[in-house]
């Protein structure tokens, strides 16, 4: 059983390029990944790393060594998930960050949910969109909406967004309805997370440029500005269906909505995901399975 010592710590050094980052996501310390991983080279009697004071890199051994050593801890993992998930008992803190009025007013409470079933569990939610970085600021997975770069990060999808867009009464009365996309050009748009507004009709994506005098990345301020007579929000239907049944906002080209884009869970590999991570994220998946704005 020797031989396997410092396999999983060689595995996490190869994936996240440093012992340092290793070590965070192992939760022990960087002098433990490192003695480890030497004394592994030290049995192979071959250098798997490659070390300077910026970098670590897999030598050409180490690739070869770290292809079948990553199918290894694989099955280890699963094999230790069907065991486990049955009866474990979460503890400790999961860490998650949101951002919106989606993950505010649904995501939320099935999270609140999810911590009753699990009293010995602690929840810390960091509601800001900035770009996370998993391993430094210690975060478990993360809700985004919209198209997601290429990062390397897993991204599962939670649930698709539909668009909509709205207006006052108000301001439809003084300035008229717009009944093509193209028409927003001589309208005032209020601007959320870009000016580029994708439409779909009959099979047709439409993208028009628009321009308005209010912007702003939060929802409840875009909502409020719409209210306010300041011109047509374009968001998920989410966030203006209340507004809409109490007959502050009127909804506007609906024939050319468009699906927009989804809701998701992030994060940074599935192979060093905590247990209690794991678990919030396929109850989260089961909870809006089939759920629609």
């Amino acid at each position: 059983m020797d031989n396997f010592e410092g396999i999983l710590e060689f595995v996490a050094v190869a994936e996240s390029q440093g012992f340092s980052a290793a070590a965070k996501q192992m939760g022990c310390s960087t002098s433990h990944v490192s003695r480890q991983v030497s004394r592994l080279e030290a049995r192979l009697g071959s250098a798997l790393l490659a070390r300077t004071t910026r970098s670590v890199s897999l030598t050409q051994a180490g690739l070869a060594y770290y292809k079948q050593c990553r199918d290894l801890v694989d099955g280890l993992q699963q094999a230790n998930e069907q065991l486990n998930s049955q009866q474990v008992q979460l503890n400790g803190t999961l860490r998650v960050s949101a951002a919106g009025t989606f993950a505010e007013q649904y995501v939320i409470p099935a999270l609140i949910t999810f911590a009753q079933q699990h009293p010995e569990l602690t929840i810390d939610i960091d509601f800001n969109s900035r770009k996370v970085n998993f391993v430094e600021d210690g975060i478990d997975f993360a809700i985004r909406y919209g198209r997601l770069e290429d990062s390397g990060l897993v991204a599962r999808k939670l649930l698709d967004r539909p668009l909509m867009a709205v207006a006052s009464p108000e301001y439809l009365q003084q300035h008229g309805s717009p009944t093509r996309p193209e028409q927003l050009k001589n309208h005032s748009c209020i601007i959320s997370n870009n000016n580029h507004w994708q439409f779909e009709h009959e099979g047709i994506t439409q993208e028009v440029k628009v321009n308005g005098r209010w912007k702003s990345n939060n929802a409840h301020a875009v909502i409020s500005a719409c209210k306010q007579h300041l011109g047509i929000a374009y968001m998920p239907k989410i966030n203006f269906l209340q507004s809409v049944k109490m007959g502050e906002l009127s909804p506007v080209l609906e024939p050319y909505w468009s699906r927009g884009s989804g809701s998701w869970l992030v994060y940074q590999n599935r192979r060093f995901l905590p247990m209690r991570a794991r678990l919030a994220v396929d109850y989260l998946l089961k909870h809006f399975e089939g759920w629609e704005e």
